[in-house]
């Protein structure tokens, strides 16, 4: 998808893009994004308060794999400023974030509503809008609030748009944010099988049989971190518990959960401490973490995409 979206992206058109999970489709919109900023740069500019970039993500973990992901390629671009606004934070933290010219703001819809009501946020600084996971923002009930970001934003924008599918409701926002010539691109197929990954089932009889094949599961050795999804907030919490009890070194991840806490949970896994997350579908897109050898889905979801994403982590 990078060799595909970043020379029309880079020229400034605009661009419809499908591609599977893990195809690199950050890096896709990330690159123009600093090159934007570094052409600023060079013509030595001047800076108004506001971003330069803005983009809109459907989850706090995606929102803050993005600015990692940007800083992380923008690391010699000098005075690089990325700046994330998400729910969960205390609002003064982002407000101080929000202060001055920005390169970059990467933001939930919900919050950065939240934000611009407050006059807080301007965005008539914004020459480039990406759309992340645009069919999952559009299930998550996003599409008013991505109506009125955009409303607010400068008609002569770029507008960047990346979904598994461009079907139905994607399709029609799609054709309402974007220019006439906008390029579309499709690698591959979203539900494309991955040959390096196994898929199994299991039948259960009934709950207790359904517990006794996930611990017989966690108890093999070949198992280096286990990422388990639940179809409720409820379970994961429970289930965390019930594991606990068992000595697994656990913990739950869900959208009830405050921000901080969501972060050290992930970072417990990043560096090992935990061997089992048990997570809602809110970890299904965002996170990524090269030591998980298996995903357990305790309980499906209602979306073969969803499957997908969770099952590609």
């Amino acid at each position: 998808v990078q060799a595909r979206a970043l020379p029309p992206a880079i020229a400034g058109r605009d661009l419809r893009a499908s591609s599977h999970t893990g195809s690199g489709k950050t890096a896709a919109f990330a690159l123009p994004a600093l090159e934007r900023a570094l052409a600023a740069r060079a013509q030595r500019a001047p800076r108004r308060n506001g971003p330069r970039v803005l983009v809109l993500a459907p989850t706090r973990e995606l929102v803050q794999q993005v600015a990692d992901a940007a800083a992380g390629y923008g690391r010699h671009v000098p005075g690089l400023r990325i700046a994330t606004v998400v729910g969960g934070v205390p609002y003064g933290a982002q407000l101080r974030a929000l202060r001055g010219p920005l390169d970059l703001l990467v933001a939930t819809p919900g919050r950065l509503m939240d934000l611009m009501g407050s006059g807080r946020a301007p965005l008539d600084t914004v020459e480039l809008l990406v759309l992340d996971e645009a069919d999952r923002m559009l299930d998550m009930g996003f599409i008013d609030d991505i109506h009125h970001i955009a409303a607010q934003l400068p008609a002569a924008r770029q507008t960047l748009m990346f979904s598994a599918t461009f079907g139905g409701r994607v399709g029609a926002l799609a054709d309402e944010l974007l220019r006439d010539d906008a390029r579309t691109i499709a690698v591959a197929s979203h539900t494309e099988r991955h040959a390096t990954i196994e898929q199994r089932l299991h039948w259960a009889d009934d709950a207790r049989h359904r517990d006794a094949l996930l611990d017989h599961i966690l108890a093999d050795s070949e198992v280096d971190q286990a990422l388990v999804f639940t179809s409720t907030q409820r379970d994961a919490d429970w289930l965390a518990d019930r594991l606990a009890d068992l000595g697994h070194p656990v913990a739950s991840l869900h959208g009830g959960m405050p921000q901080a806490r969501r972060n050290r949970v992930l970072q417990g896994l990043r560096n090992r401490r935990l061997r089992v997350l048990v997570a809602t579908d809110v970890a299904a897109r965002g996170i990524d973490v090269p030591s998980i050898s298996h995903v357990v889905n305790y309980g499906l979801p209602l979306k073969a995409e969803d499957y997908v994403h969770q099952i590609g982590r």
